[in-house]
C-alpha cells in the first residue's frame, strides 16, 4: 500500500509539481492550500508524513505544527523559503523532523521524505520489506537476498530495484524509472537505464539472459514480476 503524505502548500503551482514530483516516486498525495484545510485532512485521513509551508495567509506553519501536533505523531518536515538559520533553529527546536529550505532539487526533496518515513518506522520498531518468491528487500536498510543468500548491490541498483519494487507488478515506464532513479534531467537517458537493469538481473536472476523477474515490455518499461502475476 502507498504511504499518504499531507502537502499543506499555500503556492498552488508549487504544490502542483511538489505532488507530482512525490507521485512519481511512489506515494499518495493530499494537498491543503491553507492550515485549517490541513488539519481537517490530517484528521479525515491520517498521513504517513506532513510537508507543512510556514508562510500562509491564515494560520502560520507555527501554529498549524503545534496543532497537527495534538492529532497525529506522523513526522512533519517544514517546507518553507524562510531559510535564515534563526528559522531553520526554531522549526527544528519546536520538534520538526526535517526543514527544507526553497527552492530545492528532486532528489533532495525525495532523499529527506524517504529519510524521515524510514526513521518513523524504525522508531515503531518497524521495517519497509518486500518480498516475493526467492527474493528478498529491506527498503530500509537496503538488504537484500536471493534464496536467503545476501545479494551486494551499489547504490544505484538498489535505488533502481527499490522504484521497481514500489509499483511491484505493474509496468513502470522508462522515463518514470529514469526520473525517480537519476532525476528529471535524464529522462531521456534509455541507455542508462538498459545498462543497469542488465546489472540488476545479473545480481538477481537465475539466468539474466531469459529473465523472469525483471520483465522487459517493449515500448513501455519494465515491470517487476510478484508470485501471483498472471502474466509471469
Amino acid at each position: 500500500m502507498k504511504e499518504t503524505i499531507l502537502l499543506i502548500e499555500d503556492d498552488e503551482a508549487l504544490a502542483q509539481l511538489v505532488q507530482l514530483l512525490l507521485e512519481r516516486a511512489g506515494y499518495n498525495v493530499l494537498t491543503a492550500n491553507n492550515g485549517e484545510a490541513g488539519l481537517a485532512k490530517a484528521e479525515e485521513t491520517p498521513p504517513a508524513l506532513i510537508l507543512l509551508d510556514i508562510l500562509m495567509p491564515d494560520m502560520d506553519g507555527w501554529h498549524v505544527y503545534e496543532a497537527l501536533r495534538r492529532i497525529t505523531d506522523a513526522p512533519i518536515l517544514f517546507l518553507t523559503a524562510l531559510g535564515d538559520e534563526h528559522n531553520v533553529a526554531y522549526g527544528l527546536g519546536l520538534g520538526a523532523d526535517d526543514y527544507i529550505v526553497k527552492p530545492f532539487g528532486y532528489k533532495e526533496l525525495v532523499t529527506r521524505v524517504k529519510a524521515a518515513l524510514a526513521r518513523a518506522r524504525r522508531a515503531r520498531g518497524e521495517q519497509t520489506i518486500f518480498q516475493t518468491g526467492n527474493l528478498w528487500v529491506n527498503l530500509d536498510t537496503h538488504e537484500v537476498k536471493v534464496d536467503n543468500r545476501l545479494v551486494s548491490l551499489t547504490p544505484t541498483e538498489f535505488s533502481l530495484l527499490s522504484a521497481l519494487v514500489q509499483d511491484a507488478g505493474r509496468t513502470v515506464n522508462h522515463d518514470t524509472l529514469l526520473r525517480r532513479v537519476w532525476g528529471p534531467e535524464y529522462s531521456n537517458r534509455r541507455d542508462y537505464l538498459k545498462l543497469y537493469i542488465w546489472y540488476l538481473r545479473q545480481k538477481i536472476e537465475s539466468d539474466p539472459r531469459n529473465p523472469k523477474r525483471i520483465v522487459s515490455e517493449r515500448g513501455q518499461g519494465y515491470r517487476l514480476v510478484v508470485e501471483q502475476d498472471p502474466e509471469a
